[in-house]
């Protein structure tokens, strides 16, 4: 189709095809709704009841309507700009990357053959070349060709780790659970529209079934609850491994030490460690940063030192044939070896998780040129030392090491693998912070450690919930081989959660050829399965323990989803009519007291049925209404300018409004509650002189020829900033040009209007005053204290999750009202049990 057209004001525009866009028929209907009254801003939103229209895919122009308006004030969120970085300050990024990123897989050349022969110890040298081999490519095909060259780049702004792939997804198709969110939220980062390809058609089609289905919808939460679950046993495992990967060592040194006093020395080392946690992760990964260098360093001299001492013969390790002769040979041996291979990938997915911290180059260009080559390094030394000792398949790496360097290295070593404990704690933090905002995790308090970086947090009940569980897990088991093969499990249920997400965002977003992601999907999927069996293999050596962990992590993430999604559902049900609001008039049945009043609700739509509570418990409210919803929509940063959207609720005369204060899961909720009032307030006048703008507007349309209304009409847009904006260009698809092309069209507004235009003045004057009077006299925050119980006749399963399990998550978790800093002097509540 070459060119379309769009009816706006009832009148014909003829619109270019590189204008339009893919949007659902019920969004369509809503915005020329909105198009035909974009004067009446104090419309009794009437519109917002038309939620089940049936949706299909059309082509249209730009959706205008008051919230999305709004949403246009800046033409992109900021991102934190790693670019503009001086040498010194690139230098200093680059060690925190090593201290925060790489200490996991840096440390896997402590235990990896180790666990790979525990159970079937070395026969010949070609067995030593068929393990090696199999490292040698699971360190390429996993950490670098999947993650650092794909997985990487499927960032949400900045933001890593499975929840991040999840919002990345919602925010491109209607694929979340929780009903609360609106169009505009996806105007909150620039949008840029593409040029018709099989490939868009595709993800049109894969968009429309994915929010059709409920059952994918679902599936993909199922799945995201899982790898999180996931993520979270890997941080309890990780520094168990690795602390006691390292201390094992003491072993080589001193003949007298047992296997009873390492994990002694490991439970102590864990306390100091998850201690220092709380410093945050700049200062820690500053000062740990250095060491992890040394070490890198320190593991590749060692495996030159071994190659030179030993022989070069490993080399022939990086022909793949060997793999093939070692499963040929002992395909039982080469079976269970695979999961003590992939322990040398471990970290892979803290590389992602901890995205946040850093940028995606200097965790590349880290990664490609000092990592990487130091890995090969150590572990083509180990081999070699293998290959002239074959009875030594335990403690390869100490034993390994020239006996004048052991005790430096060992010390080196350790101070390694508790900075490698570190990253999937931090990995941790940041995946739980993200499910926390998307309503997925029972709210906890989150500290913010950094003011130049936002993603860098710590959470004091999970730090402490890791140290419990980290320090029961190593007493538990006291030995690296069991501790290893639940390593595997844990880090395999994140990598194939991973791999089925980006698959999903190939598809979707980044619209890839068919047979690309298929090959993507098929190759890592397939690797990641096979290991997946080997390790299932030794589940009863422990690993059973890892899946029960999980399990009910994501059982307590599940039943909170739940429970949040039913309260919310109920509210939308129970939501109070507008009918109902006008009879009561003006005065909402009760007398008007000087002051605002600020009723927090979840609701982006409707008048929440708390407020009824206020009206028939209270003798008196507020002389202006705002109904205020935090949403914590899925996208990492909301700028300022784009915090707050308004809208009208009743007729002028009411003085109550809708207010959206919108944060992305990396944005910090830490403003005084005056400084939030004033931000509000400067907001809502904003909003007030911009609707009295749009009237002046049109008061100077009727004025105008036939004509002219007409191409004034469906032509002529103002936005946030008091520019005017014509609908002859793309609304978002860049603001410079726009500017430009519309400065002569402002400039016909400036001049003297007419007796109307001063009446519409003092009217906006009056308002303005009003609004500052109800300010002096005071801010009350109105918050509802809603419930939620099972019904009489319901199952009794549902009876015991809402009743008991969801209740007591959300008696223990952190309540609403500590993110909002509000004093109790200001504050009033209203509790209401709803029946679910």
């Amino acid at each position: 189709m070459a060119d379309g057209s769009v009816t706006r004001n009832g009148h014909l525009t003829k619109m270019d095809s590189t204008e339009s866009r893919w949007v659902a028929r019920d969004e369509e209907d809503n915005s020329e709704e909105e198009g035909e009254d974009s004067s009446h801003r104090m419309s009794f939103e009437s519109d917002e009841d038309d939620d089940n229209v049936e949706q299909r895919l059309i082509r249209t122009g730009p959706r205008v309507d008051s919230f999305d308006v709004e949403a246009l004030e800046v033409p992109g969120a900021r991102r934190d700009d790693f670019e503009d970085f001086s040498l010194g300050r690139r230098i200093v990024l680059a060690l925190q990357t090593l201290g925060v990123v790489f200490g996991d897989v840096g440390t896997s050349p402590l235990y990896t053959f180790d666990v790979m022969f525990n159970k079937y110890p070395l026969a010949e040298k070609k067995d030593v070349l068929g393990a090696l081999s199999l490292v040698l490519y699971t360190l390429i095909l996993i950490p670098l060709l999947k993650y650092i060259l794909v997985v990487l780049w499927a960032n949400d702004d900045g933001e890593g780790g499975t929840f991040a792939l999840y919002s990345l997804i919602c925010r491109n198709a209607k694929a979340s659970l929780l009903p609360n969110q609106l169009p505009s939220d996806a105007r909150i980062s620039s949008f840029r529209l593409k040029v018709p390809s099989p490939e868009l058609e595709r993800s049109l089609k894969i968009k429309e079934y994915l929010e059709k289905s409920l059952a994918l919808k679902k599936l993909l939460l199922v799945l995201v609850l899982f790898g999180t679950s996931m993520v979270i046993a890997d941080g309890v495992v990780t520094p168990a491994m690795s602390v006691m990967s390292a201390f094992n060592g003491l072993k080589v040194g001193i003949s007298s030490v047992e296997q009873e006093q390492v994990v002694m020395i490991s439970i102590a080392s864990l306390i100091v460690l998850f201690t220092v946690q709380r410093f945050g992760t700049s200062k820690v990964g500053l000062a740990v940063g250095p060491a992890l260098f040394i070490w890198f360093c320190s593991l590749g001299a060692i495996g030159v030192y071994n190659l030179l001492k030993y022989g070069t013969d490993v080399l022939r390790a990086f022909n793949p044939v060997y793999i093939y002769y070692f499963f040929k040979r002992n395909p039982t041996q080469a079976w269970m070896s695979l999961g003590g291979s992939l322990l040398c990938a471990t970290g892979s997915e803290a590389m992602f998780a901890d995205l946040c911290y850093f940028s995606v180059r200097s965790v590349q260009l880290t990664f490609v040129f000092l990592v990487l080559p130091c890995l090969l390094l150590g572990y083509l030394g180990q081999a070699a030392f293998l290959m002239e000792n074959l009875t030594e398949s335990q403690q390869v790496f100490f034993l390994s090491v020239p006996s004048g360097a052991f005790w430096p290295v060992f010390f080196i070593a350790t101070i390694a693998a508790l900075i490698a404990s570190r990253a999937m704690t931090t990995a941790t933090f940041s995946c739980i912070k993200q499910s926390i905002a998307l309503g997925c995790f029972p709210r906890l308090k989150i500290i913010h450690t950094s003011r130049k970086f936002m993603g860098q947090i710590y959470i004091p009940v999970i730090n402490w919930f890791l140290l419990v569980s980290c320090v029961a897990f190593v007493a538990t088991f006291g030995s690296i081989y069991e501790i290893g093969n639940a390593y595997g499990i844990s880090e395999l249920g994140v990598m194939i959660m991973t791999t089925i997400f980006v698959t999903i965002i190939m598809l979707l977003i980044w619209q890839i050829n068919i047979m690309v992601v298929l090959c993507f999907l098929t190759f890592f999927l397939g690797l990641e399965l096979l290991f997946f069996s080997s390790v299932l293999g030794s589940v009863v050596d422990g690993s059973w323990v890892m899946l029960v962990f999980a399990a009910v992590l994501f059982m307590i993430m599940y039943i909170w989803n739940y429970g949040s999604k039913l309260k919310y559902e109920t509210e939308v049900k129970q939501k109070l009519s507008m009918d109902l609001m006008m009879e009561l008039g003006p005065n909402l049945g009760t007398i008007r007291a000087p002051g605002i009043g600020l009723v927090y609700n979840e609701l982006v739509k409707g008048i929440p049925a708390i407020f009824g509570h206020f009206l028939t418990t209270l003798p008196a409210i507020h002389s202006m209404i705002i109904f205020v919803c935090i949403k914590y929509v899925p996208v990492p940063l909301v700028p300022q300018t784009e915090r707050f959207l308004f809208r009208r609720v009743c007729p002028k005369s009411y003085h109550m409004f809708r207010c959206i204060a919108r944060y992305g899961y990396k944005d910090v909720r830490k403003e005084h509650h005056q400084t939030f009032e004033q931000l509000l307030i400067e907001s809502l006048e904003k909003f007030i002189r911009r609707e009295a703008q749009e009237r002046s507007l049109e008061s100077d349309e009727d004025t105008e020829t036939d004509s002219e209304k007409e191409e004034s009409c469906s032509n002529i847009l103002v936005a946030p900033n008091g520019s005017v904006y014509s609908f002859g260009v793309p609304l978002l698809a860049g603001y410079g040009s726009i500017h430009n092309t519309n400065s002569e069209a402002s400039s016909s507004f400036d001049e003297p209007h007419d007796v109307a235009m001063t009446d519409a003045q003092l009217s906006l004057e009056r308002e303005l005053s009003f609004i500052r009077k109800a300010k002096e006299s005071g801010v009350v925050y109105l918050l509802g204290h809603g419930d939620i119980r099972a019904r009489k006749d319901s199952w009794f399963i549902k009876k015991l999750v809402i009743n008991y399990f969801y209740a007591f998550l959300r008696k223990n978790c952190r309540r609403g009202i500590a993110s909002l800093s509000v004093p109790h002097t200001n504050l009033m509540q209203v509790g209401m049990t709803y029946m679910v």
